[in-house]
């Protein structure tokens, strides 16, 4: 039986609910005009809807937004097993399986990228999630035998899409698809879509935890403006390292400073595997926060960017991206940016930033 959902009640939408892991973030956003805050646990950590206080109807379209957070959270998870992407992972080693429009537009876009990234970014390398415990845990390191065979059942090669009659197939078993490099990504996109098409004309701002942000449209009483996002510093979280403006633009932060794991020789592992070795990488950058045209798109390249470094953001955009930036941190804290000018990023006092040369 389906458990009900509860409601949200006035004062949840007006004042948030924020009960996940992460920290409400210090801004997100500094706006001139009123805002209307309301947000919601979900995948894992919490999603946030913001809308000018005059927006008609506004506490709806909020509560509609993060429903349709929810309805993606019910299809993408890999922690419940009547989920579509748990039924798929069961099953598609033995037989095409037929899924929705949905599913099979996010697995198409989710492999272009992967492979426009070298496969830097890889939606089929949940067997290597597994193997490593970054999924149900617990968090360990893999004997060489459990890294080999996590290694043989990933990868995209293993992936088999039939667009004409929508179906998904695995060319082998152990194959899992995990959305967790652009799930949250994809559900802010989809949340921003329903702002988009309210029946009043509104902007507004959607984020997962600060990580994953798309704005639409210009904050309240900034006509033609951009909303203003604090860009966290990976080494002292309170004081943010400076601004990025953001209109009808995606945000996405990934870095190996965020989540980690200490192993019992006392080595240290990035919550980030790269899925071409099979294992979390060393000595990169803290964090890479990326721009680009959607939230999904950004969440996933972040992930390839902090494999592949500036170079890497640099060859992307010369292969017809130019749309997309990105913001380095490395481990002294030095800031470097590749494809981003003073109006997309505005270091706070003090801050001394690099641009790599392309």
């Amino acid at each position: 039986m389906k458990k009900p959902r509860r409601g949200l009640s006035r004062r949840d939408l007006w004042r948030g609910l924020a009960r996940a892991e992460a920290p409400r973030p210090e801004l997100p956003c500094r706006s001139a005009g009123a805002l209307l805050r309301a947000s919601r646990p979900a995948m894992g950590s919490f999603f946030e809807v913001q809308v000018p206080a005059s927006t008609p109807g506004g506490l709806a379209l909020a509560e509609r937004a993060l429903d349709r957070v929810e309805a993606i959270e019910a299809r993408l998870t890999i922690y419940r097993d009547d989920s579509e992407v748990s039924r798929l992972n069961a099953i598609a080693h033995r037989e095409p399986v037929t899924v929705s429009a949905e599913l099979f537009a996010l697995i198409e876009q989710a492999l272009e990228l992967g492979a426009a990234t070298g496969g830097a970014f890889d939606v089929a390398s949940g067997a290597l999630a597994l193997a490593w415990g970054f999924i149900r845990g617990p968090k360990r390191v893999p004997s060489p035998e459990a890294l080999a065979e996590a290694r043989a059942c990933s990868g995209a090669a293993h992936v088999v899409l039939d667009r004409s009659r929508q179906t998904v197939a695995f060319d082998r078993s152990g194959v899992v698809l995990n959305f967790g490099a652009i799930g949250k990504g994809y559900a802010v996109d989809a949340a921003a879509a329903v702002l988009k098409d309210w029946f009043w004309p509104t902007s507004g701002l959607v984020h997962a935890a600060q990580s994953s942000v798309y704005a639409v449209g210009s904050p309240p009483g900034r006509f033609g403006g951009r909303w203003p996002i604090a860009v966290r510093n990976p080494h002292n979280p309170q004081t943010p390292l400076g601004t990025i403006w953001l209109r009808h633009r995606g945000l996405g932060t990934s870095g190996g400073a965020f989540q980690w794991f200490e192993a019992p020789d006392g080595r240290r592992y990035a919550h980030l595997i790269d899925p071409r070795t099979g294992a979390p990488p060393e000595g990169l950058a803290r964090s890479v926060t990326v721009l680009a045209a959607t939230a999904a798109a950004a969440d996933a390249l972040s992930t390839a960017f902090y494999l592949l470094g500036p170079p890497g953001v640099a060859a992307y955009r010369a292969a017809g991206h130019a749309d997309v930036g990105a913001i380095f941190v490395d481990a002294r804290g030095e800031v470097e940016t590749v494809g981003l000018g003073p109006a997309d990023f505005e270091p706070a006092a003090g801050v001394t930033v690099r641009s790599y040369p392309e």
